[in-house]
């Protein structure tokens, strides 16, 4: 499009059609007068006509539409002023309905229609979305169209997303030599607020400045900051703020809201003192925007201070005010911040859904919350008011956090009863919450039942596809994400990478790296964190150590992915190295972080060095021991044989110890055989969860290797009673983008025959090398003979098997098991890697085993 904006300077003829507002003729026809008449003045209009103005101007409208009526009865005419008024309480309420009445009646009347009336029926119709009958009342004026006309048309267009038409518009209106006012610019500049019309936005702001609008007419400058804010160029807008003559209070509030809006909530604080010295004093829009502005900058105190302005001004119980309160106090973290919010909303006198769902989701965001967020939505719906789909997603997040997905299905049942089920915010958290729960087949209906589905939607359900490591299918989503307008984002990005480490499929993540660098998020640190952590998940240290130095930025994710990935590869020095850089630079350790620095000391036997960074968390970072913590140093006691010191750690600890920290403790018993103390932590883990089978399978075990076959069978016995079963072993390798998997014994992949011959091969080799079966890691009772065979059936075994005949030197052999590793397939690959001359890369569930030339980096202590 392009278009000339010239200053008006002579009048054309005003009786042509005019093409932007083509009409079918019928349509037309329905807003045509009949042949005017002349009326004459009824000596009684005046009395009933200031009735009906009276009535009109106080919001009875059917009582003015009555006086209407009584005049018709009486047989006093009703003049074009009557009507104007009646149109105008239309207009102001957006009342089409009734105003479509007073269009008829006024038709009906055989009044002539001055410019007046005419160009309130173009404001009717236009400011309630009718396009067409707007445009057809403008054609029938003809030559008597003024600026009033064009602006309502212009104004018209621009609201219902027609901008190049509004901008047509506009320069047809000044090729007729009309002068626009400056409703007119108000008009046309809202429809220059998308960033391919920027240039006809500056030539417009050009000619507002030559014409004078700039300095004097704060509505052109509240039109001009707008669009500017709407393209995110708020220096732009800041600009014309500060070059404004005439400000007023609409002004102010106009930036102090748009500052807020797209996160520069220091900047709107930072103007409202501003705002006061010049002497214009807040509204309840004012207030509630700064107030808005505090919740996001986390402003806590300055938010007080408004909470006080809001009271002396008298508006803290206005609805508007009273919300944002709300969402202050509850989006800071402190707990009296929650309390704050909740007395703010016991004290307003009327509740509407904005403050149902503003405090519901306070306790949502705030975390540790969700039941009396639960509670205050049941009470919510005791009453009158209905939740809206904001209301439902929140408590649907709440039901999440709680893993309640009984009351969540009892949630989504009722969303669908009114209808919402389809909209984004709802049908995104309803997508959240089931894969939260492993219900990935209910999560993708959810996700497919949406009408529009926008990154959100899709980062929901991929990330629900990486938490459960079902990496297929979150990869083939991104093919879909990557054809939406906006692409994947930086989240997507990391939830894939997070699907792909899960699995160790570093081919994947490979190619997820080349294709996030080509998207641009290079330099996001979210992305960069995914990254680390998918390379050192995958087994490849040193490409996440790679990955770590090229950050730019780094946060505290940032140093705890790396220091996890050390010690997870049992390098306990370059663990703790990095986390004495990491607090060098400044960066505050959190919990997670000293779980993977003591996590460190564990796998190395730091006992010593464990110890002393237990006991510095809290005393030097403030930084609270919990459960994982205590679990931590159970295992650090465990592993180096100090199993009753370990006992007495955990009955001298401040809290009950929870089943994790027991079965740390039971895991200890069972690799140093301590039946007795295991018998008695066993106990305690029953009590604390009898459907657990962990406890049970780990008692079975210390049994068996100790022979005690009839407690094994017992154990057996009660499991089955209980419904209750072993996670099975799996391991995998990944091959050419496929995950190729393998259980005990595995005779279904298609490569099997081969595998055994190359398994059987390889024992008569290590055999001759001095390997010898260790038959305890074998559970059950029967003869040496078929234990033997019993361990040659083991996943690893297999997975390692498949490794040697698929792939070739020097590119290691990277081995995946859910379980950890059997201490007997660990000599056995030991062997295997010095026969062959190859590395094979090991990860189960507690760490990564390098093994290469008959050595492993765990140095046998695991």
């Amino acid at each position: 499009m392009r278009c000339a904006l010239p200053l008006p300077a002579k009048l054309y003829p005003q009786n042509h059609s005019h093409p932007s507002c083509q009409r079918n003729p019928t349509v037309a026809a329905s807003v045509t007068s009949p042949p005017p008449r002349i009326p004459t003045k009824h000596p009684s209009l005046e009395p009933l006509k200031h009735r009906l103005i009276r009535l009109a101007d106080a919001g009875r409208f059917d009582d003015a539409l009555s006086a209407l009526d009584l005049m018709s009865d009486r047989g006093v005419p009703a003049d074009l002023v009557s009507y104007s008024i009646l149109l105008r309480s239309c207009i102001r309420s957006r009342d089409l309905v009734r105003g479509r009445i007073v269009h008829r009646r006024l038709l009906d009347s055989g009044l002539r229609l001055d410019s007046l009336v005419t160009n309130s029926l173009i404001a009717l119709y236009s400011k309630c979305g009718e396009w067409e009958v707007a445009c057809s009342i403008f054609e029938e004026m003809g030559s008597r169209r003024d600026v009033v006309s064009w602006t309502a048309l212009i104004s018209c267009a621009a609201r219902n997303g027609m901008e190049e038409k509004a901008i047509l518009l506009f320069c047809e209106m000044l090729h007729t030599g009309i002068i626009p006012n400056e409703y007119s610019f108000c008009g046309v500049i809202q429809a220059c607020s998308k960033s391919e019309h920027d240039w006809v936005g500056r030539v417009v702001l050009g000619f507002v400045i030559k014409m004078g609008f700039f300095w004097w007419d704060p509505s052109v400058g509240c039109a001009l900051i707008d669009m500017f804010a709407r393209r995110q160029d708020l220096s732009s807008a800041r600009k014309v703020f500060d070059g404004m003559h005439e400000r007023n209070t609409v002004v102010w509030t106009l930036l102090i809201t748009r500052y807020g809006q797209h996160g520069r909530g220091r900047d709107a604080i930072g103007l409202f003192p501003d705002m006061l010295h010049d002497g214009f004093e807040p509204d309840r829009f004012t207030i509630s925007s700064v107030i808005s502005a505090c919740s996001d900058s986390e402003s806590l105190e300055f938010g007080r201070q408004m909470h006080s302005l809001a009271i002396r001004y008298g508006l803290a119980s206005d609805a508007c005010v009273g919300c944002s309160l709300i969402d202050m106090y509850a989006k800071c973290t402190s707990r009296r911040s929650t309390e704050d919010s909740r007395k703010v909303f016991d004290r307003m006198s009327e509740h509407n859904v904005m403050s149902w769902t503003a405090v519901i989701s306070g306790y949502v965001q705030s975390g540790g919350h969700d039941e009396a967020a639960i509670e205050l939505f049941c009470k919510m719906m005791e009453g009158r008011v209905r939740p809206n789909h904001f209301t439902y997603s929140s408590i649907l997040k709440a039901c999440a956090n709680l893993s309640d997905l009984q009351l969540g299905k009892q949630i989504h049942a009722q969303v669908t009863k009114s209808s919402l089920a389809y909209v984004n915010f709802v049908g995104n958290s309803l997508v959240s919450m089931y894969a939260r729960a492993g219900r990935m087949e209910e999560a993708r209906r959810a996700f497919s039942l949406l009408y529009e589905k926008n990154v959100v939607s899709y980062n929901a359900i991929v990330d629900g596809y990486a938490k459960n490591s079902d990496c297929e299918e979150a990869l083939e989503l991104l093919y879909q994400i990557e054809s939406m307008d906006g692409g994947a984002s930086a989240f997507t990005f990391a939830s894939l990478l997070s699907a792909a480490a899960s699995v160790g499929m570093m081919s994947k993540g490979q190619q997820l790296h080349a294709q996030m660098l080509k998207a641009g998020f290079g330099s996001d640190v979210g992305v960069g964190n995914s990254l680390v952590s998918m390379y050192s998940r995958c087994g490849s240290i040193d490409d996440a150590c790679r990955a770590f130095g090229e950050m730019g930025d780094r946060n505290v994710i940032s140093w705890t992915a790396m220091i996890t990935g050390f010690a997870k590869h049992g390098d306990a020095a370059r663990a703790l190295g990095l986390f004495h850089d990491m607090v060098a630079t400044g960066a505050k350790p959190n919990a997670v972080t000293y779980v993977a620095v003591l996590s460190a000391c564990s796998h190395a036997g730091l006992i010593e060095e464990g110890w002393e960074h237990f006991r510095a968390m809290q005393r030097d970072h403030g930084v609270a021991p919990t459960m994982e913590h205590y679990a931590c140093m159970v295992d650090l006691l465990g592993r180096s044989g100090r199993v009753e010191e370990a006992f007495g750690f955990v009955k001298s600890l401040p809290a009950e110890a929870d089943a994790l920290v027991w079965k740390t403790l039971l895991g200890a018993c069972r690799v140093h055989g301590d039946i007795g103390l295991g018998e008695i932590v066993a106990k305690n883990i029953l009590e604390l969860a009898p459907e657990d089978p962990a406890a049970y399978v780990l008692l079975s075990n210390l049994y068996a290797e100790a022979g005690r076959w009839e407690d094994v069978a017992m154990i057996r016995r009660g499991m089955k009673e209980r419904r209750l079963s072993k996670e099975a072993g799996l391991s995998w390798v990944e091959m050419e983008n496929s995950i190729h998997k393998f259980h005990v014994g595995d005779t279904s992949h298609p490569q099997a025959w081969e595998i055994y011959a190359k398994l059987d091969e390889l024992f008569a080799e290590i055999k001759e090398m001095g390997y010898v079966p260790n038959t305890n890691f074998v559970l059950h009772d029967v003869e040496e003979e078929i234990k033997e065979q019993y361990l040659l059936q083991h996943s690893e075994k297999i997975a390692v098997a498949f490794g040697l005949i698929n792939t070739s030197a020097p590119k290691p052999i990277r081995v995946f098991k859910n379980l950890r590793v059997c201490g007997d397939c660990h000599d056995a690959i030991k062997y295997i890697s010095k026969a062959t001359g190859r590395e094979v890369i090991l990860r189960d569930s507690n760490r990564f085993h390098h093994i290469c030339n008959g050595e492993c980096s765990c140095g046998d202590y695991w």
